[in-house]
């Protein structure tokens, strides 16, 4: 490590701003890929099929590249992983001008940004701890920041994507989506150079389809050993997938045919971003007051589902604009008291691959979700699919109030770090996920596993 100069936080400063400008440029995917679709197609069916193509590799390149991420490094994945979504995000409006864009291209493409989106996010995720260290600042303030940046570029990014649809169209905003990953590919190539933890790890075994097996079920032992970490797998997991289905399907196609159209989808979304940014600096201003679990459970039920059910019974923009302000913030509330136990939770050594378990675990669902809307909206119309996807949402937040698992959240310690006679606190979700995160408590020990450091968090 280097000393805590100013240059020593070149490198954290690297992957907070592209990490900032790539949830920027997904925000613009976000809205303008669903857009394109129905605008092109004019079918929710369809658009469906785009949120299943995009999100089925999510889930596979999560479930089998935390092995990978640390043999070829953290700075190599992510600089790669931004250089092919970006590619594959151009190729989309450049084939549509040339008249060339059939739709399983469309469908092939979103298939390979979605493959390589995940590892790159898992990179950058799991340096901040090493990168924490480097600068010289405590885990809890650069996850903090990790988190608030991340918000605050979402939130920037929906309302440009809807303002830009509406002026240029959905083309150009996918051209600037793709200027955003190449940005961000620059940043990392240029900011970490040098960091040992951002380079290949010369120790580990050659790849080999036994040496994979045994990390992947290093990743798996973790998971399966912590019951509140797979309690919040379990929830996040349908979480996520009603959420792909909003995002994908129900909410352009809600304000395509209610509201004022790809304006009014960014507007709604960046209100979601600002409140989720909003929440998580309150949380960080006066949420260690609290109990977590009480927090936890009063802000999930909060998050989701309401806005199903608004936008179901109203056919205006200033009832669901208000529902998901309020539900951003509680959303905002949810990372900041997760996100710091799991990296002091996770041994370096297994960051990658059970972060990779993790997210996997926690997206399971996503491709299902974008899928199921839009049939359900072509067989039960659009109100019907709002309140169905709103129902399972609602019975998947009141798994904290069921299940007594979740009240082990409190046993954890203050900063994070579990405490010792307990066996340490539990890793946590899924740095793409909206929602992914966890602090189990007491996870089992797994074979050939460090007891984490409660100095890490």
């Amino acid at each position: 490590m280097t000393g805590r100069g100013d240059r020593s936080r070149i490198p954290l400063a690297a992957v907070l701003s592209a990490n900032s400008i790539s949830r920027a440029g997904s925000s613009l995917t976000l809205i303008g890929v669903p857009w394109f679709v129905l605008e092109t197609t004019g079918s929710a069916g369809r658009a469906g099929v785009v949120a299943f193509c995009a999100t089925l590799p999510i889930v596979v390149s999560a479930l089998i590249g935390g092995p990978v991420i640390d043999r070829i490094g953290r700075r190599r994945v992510s600089v790669v992983s931004d250089l092919v979504c970006g590619l594959s995000v151009a190729a989309i409006p450049l084939l549509h001008f040339a008249d060339a864009l059939d739709f399983w291209m469309l469908c092939a493409l979103m298939a390979v940004g979605g493959l390589m989106h995940t590892p790159g996010d898992t990179a950058r995720y799991v340096l901040v701890p090493d990168l924490a260290e480097h600068a010289g600042t405590t885990l809890a303030r650069a996850a903090s920041l990790f988190d608030a940046v991340s918000r605050g570029a979402r939130m920037v990014g929906a309302a440009l994507a809807g303002l830009l649809i509406a002026l240029v169209g959905a083309e150009t905003v996918l051209l600037l989506d793709a200027a955003t990953f190449l940005t961000s590919a620059l940043l990392i190539a240029a900011g970490v150079r040098g960091v040992r933890a951002a380079e290949p790890r010369k120790a580990e075994a050659p790849v080999s389809l036994r040496a994979y097996r045994t990390e992947m079920r290093e990743g798996f032992a973790y998971l399966l050993g912590t019951p509140l970490l797979l309690a919040v797998v379990v929830m996040v997991l349908f979480m996520n997938g009603t959420d792909q289905g909003w995002y994908a399907v129900l909410l352009p196609v809600h304000a395509s045919a209610e509201l004022g159209g790809a304006g009014d989808i960014g507007l709604l979304t960046a209100l979601f971003g600002a409140g989720g940014l909003a929440g998580a600096l309150l949380y960080g201003a006066v949420g260690h007051r609290f109990s977590r679990w009480t927090v936890f459970t009063v802000c999930v039920l909060l998050c989701g589902a309401p806005r199903y059910v608004v936008a179901a019974l109203t056919g205006t923009t200033l009832p669901l604009a208000v529902t998901m302000a309020l539900s951003g913030l509680a959303g905002g509330v949810l990372n900041p008291i997760l996100t710091t136990v799991i990296y002091g939770t996770i041994p370096d050594e297994l960051r990658s691959r059970v972060s990779g378990v993790i997210t996997a675990g926690c997206e399971l669902a996503m491709p299902v979700g974008g899928l199921a809307a839009g049939l359900l909206v072509e067989s039960a119309g659009v109100k019907g699919a709002l309140l169905a996807m709103g129902g399972v949402y609602l019975l998947a937040t009141l798994s904290p109030l069921v299940f007594p698992v979740w009240r082990t959240m409190d046993g954890t310690g203050a900063d994070g770090a579990g405490a010792e006679a307990g066996g340490g606190p539990v890793p946590a979700p899924s740095p793409a996920g909206e929602v992914s995160s966890s602090e189990p408590c007491a996870p089992a020990p797994v074979p050939g596993a460090r007891t984490p450091r409660p100095s890490e968090s």
